[in-house]
Order: structure tokens, then sequence, then C-alpha cells
């Protein structure tokens, strides 16, 4: 049986890591022992920002739907308190996108809240 050296296979996965660390700074990028450290670290905050984005957007999405209520003269929880009575079904996404887009369809919304908190 012949021997089987692994100098091939070494250099396909060293450049599979060097090509996923392009852009690294410093030796991170050109190193492969250093480059498979920061590379593996990306990864995790990969998969962790992943999660935390969802997270993000939402707090963004509050922040905005509040600025524009209280333009109404209501707070942002009374509002969700009064969509859910008057049976309007929109998400925070939807809300804020219509808020920042088109006010005057927004304050409509806001006026049947307000209609059902009453």
């Amino acid at each position: 049986m012949a021997r089987v050296k692994r100098g091939v296979t070494t250099h396909a996965r060293h450049k599979k890591v060097l090509e996923q660390s392009k852009g690294f700074v410093g030796r991170s990028s050109t190193n492969y022992r250093i480059a498979l450290e920061r590379l593996e670290k990306s990864l995790q905050y990969a998969y962790r920002d992943r999660r935390n984005r969802k997270r993000d957007f939402r707090a963004l999405w509050i922040q905005r739907i509040n600025a524009a209520v209280r333009e109404h003269g209501l707070t942002y929880s009374r509002f969700i308190d009064g969509l859910k009575r008057a049976g309007i079904e929109m998400d925070r996404k939807v809300l804020a996108a219509v808020a920042y887009d088109d006010p005057a369809s927004f304050s409509e919304i806001v006026k049947k809240a307000q209609a059902a908190l009453a």
C-alpha cells in the first residue's frame, strides 16, 4: 500500500481558511494559525449578532413608533393597548414604516387606537 501524504488536503484547508479571512487586519488574513483563530471568533460573532439584530431592530421600531405616537398625545404602551382593543393587528415593523413614510395614515391608526381606549 502506498504512503499517502496530506500536503494537498492541508493546502486546500489552509487556502479555504485564508480565503474566508480575507479582509481581516494584519496577519489575521495572511498567517494560517492566526487567521483560523480570528475566523472562528468572527463566526461566533456572526452567530450571536444574527440574533441580536432582531432585538436591535425591534427596539428601533418601538422608538420610532413611540416618537410618532407622542406627537398625538399618547405613549407607546397606551397606543399598543389601544391597537389591541381596536382589533388592529399590525406588527411593529409595519407600524414604524407607516409612521415614517405616511404620517397621515398613521394618524388615522392613532385615532382608532384612541377611540378604542375611550
